[in-house]
């Protein structure tokens, strides 16, 4: 992991821009289209939203991209020293966690629009995910930390093995597991998350989406070819997840994603979120994605499945403890 690190700090210094390296040739498919298929990483230690300090600046400076490698390092040396075992708090410690530098690119944030690099302001009535007691429900949260998950209908959407923390649509970088594949044949690109193995069939081409009534997890995806890059257009999401972060409800979302490689190991992904109920602005982010040399296996959750037998034997067993006392 931390080796990894290390060689992408290194690209960072030979590669510090999100443009098309100068004598790369996008290499095409049997039908003349960009080939963007293989596993991509998506992994991050750059910001989803802007520290204020950067105001509307987009990328870092070298200097500040030593300073942020300089800490980087001495935390791991720290982490390494403090790390004793295997104790069952000691789980998600600094092994597990995936990252990747900051990128080529040196960017502050991955939203780049707007030019701040926050989320715009809310609607008055946005749905709020929050640590109240309650939560309202349903939960539409893929992570449980927000929550008093009390109880078996709070517990998140990654718990129940429905949609991955960082899968969305659109990808975000989180803990680990930050992979995908794309497969591509003349019609149809498949775009596949590891996390919850979901995978998007994306049929290209004026094709009809489904009509509104038909709400799915992931939405309901239409792609086409502008230039050399893949654009792929979402709509019909349920409503039973978030519309980006921790707010809105996803009935009205619109999400535009393109995906234009640039390098032999790299394509710049781009995600635009329109949801004139949640937000009063688009959000746009900027997430390189990097080429592995691998593949993804399935990734078969069922924690929260299985789980949630014990999860509910262990809480009547709490109750008559207390009730004996």
């Amino acid at each position: 992991m931390k080796s990894l690190s290390t060689i992408r700090w290194i690209a960072i210094a030979l590669i510090p821009s999100l443009g098309f390296a100068q004598d790369y040739e996008i290499p095409r498919t049997e039908w003349g289209l960009p080939d963007l298929q293989g596993v991509w990483n998506f992994s991050s230690s750059t910001p989803m939203m802007r520290p204020a300090q950067y105001g509307n600046r987009q990328y870092l400076t070298d200097e500040e991209v030593a300073e942020i490698q300089a800490r980087s390092s001495a935390s791991d040396a720290a982490s390494d020293a403090a790390i004793p075992g295997t104790g069952v708090d000691e789980a998600y410690n600094d092994f597990w966690i995936e990252s990747a530098g900051l990128g080529r690119a040196q960017l502050t944030s991955h939203i780049i629009y707007p030019e701040n690099g926050r989320l715009p302001s809310r609607q008055e009535n946005a749905f709020v995910n929050s640590m109240a007691e309650a939560p309202d429900r349903p939960v539409r949260s893929a992570l449980g930390v927000v929550f008093n998950t009390d109880g078996p209908e709070d517990r998140p959407l990654s718990d129940r093995c429905i949609i991955g923390f960082n899968a969305g649509p659109p990808v975000t970088p989180s803990f680990y597991n930050n992979n995908l594949q794309i497969v591509q044949n003349k019609d149809h690109v498949v775009i596949i998350t590891e996390m919850v193995h979901d995978a998007r069939v994306v049929p290209l081409g004026e094709k009809p989406h489904a009509p509104d009534e038909i709400g799915l997890w992931t939405g309901d995806s239409r792609g086409y070819w502008d230039g050399d890059s893949l654009v792929v257009e979402t709509k019909n999401f349920n409503g039973l997840t978030n519309t980006f972060s921790l707010f809105g409800s996803s009935e009205n979302k619109h999400l535009t994603e393109k995906f234009t490689r640039v390098a032999h190991d790299q394509i710049n992904y781009e995600f635009t979120i329109d949801d004139p109920e949640t937000f009063t602005d688009k959000i746009v982010g900027l997430i390189p994605i990097y080429k592995v040399a691998g593949q993804i296996y399935e990734y078969a959750c069922h924690e929260g499945n299985y789980g949630m037998v014990n999860i509910l034997r262990g809480a009547r067993v709490q109750e008559q403890l207390e009730e004996s006392d």
